[in-house]
């Protein structure tokens, strides 16, 4: 009892404790940053779903007379632009943002391409550019519910990457912040809708 008592049994209790603290700490932040990288590789499936849909769009849309060309090549750049766009685990911010930039282009391409598509009734008419309309829509949803994931998870790991005692583990091993996907710029304010004219 007074071996536990000693000076030399409560050091030996407190590294025990810190070790503890320390070795679940570090697990527990292992088991989260895992989550986020899991949520950041399904965002980039249903990204490359959808950016495996644009070349049958394109075939599609090209089969329609006096197309406007530049519309078409605009999704292919854009789309080109998206492939070079790799990251490897979950991104840093500077990564994130570069991402959401090539995504962001293709994604305005593709609404000005929906848009011009309305000129040519023969095209909206085919059941291959409809079917490839709604899988277009559907890939939107999907990214729209994989991006509200990777926040969800990226959330909680940056808490617990904050909280005391993990936010020492986390500085010592390195532990970063996560990024997290961002609405786009102005889309909190509403849109002007004008009818006269």
């Amino acid at each position: 009892m007074n071996k536990l008592l000693s000076p030399g049994g409560i050091i030996a209790a407190l590294l025990l404790i810190a070790g503890v603290v320390i070795w679940t700490g570090y697990n527990r932040l292992v088991g989260l940053q895992e989550g986020v990288d899991a949520a950041w590789s399904q965002v980039e499936n249903v990204y490359q779903r959808r950016a495996d849909l644009i070349p049958n769009l394109v075939k599609t849309v090209q089969g329609a007379r006096d197309f406007e060309q530049e519309t078409l090549q605009n999704i292919v750049d854009a789309r080109t632009r998206v492939g070079q766009t790799s990251i490897q685990g979950a991104p840093d911010a500077q990564q994130l943002e570069a991402f959401e930039s090539s995504q962001s282009a293709l994604s305005s391409a593709l609404s000005r391409l929906l848009v011009v598509v309305e000129r040519y009734p023969e095209l909206k008419a085919t059941e291959a550019f409809r079917d490839l309309q709604r899988q277009l829509e559907g890939a939107e949803n999907r990214i729209t519910v994989e991006r509200r994931r990777y926040n969800e998870v990226t959330k909680a790991f940056n808490t617990s990457r904050r909280r005391f005692p993990s936010n020492l583990t986390a500085e010592y091993f390195g532990f970063t912040d996560k990024p997290y996907f961002k609405a786009d710029e102005g889309a909190a304010k509403p849109p002007q809708v004008d009818f006269s004219g």
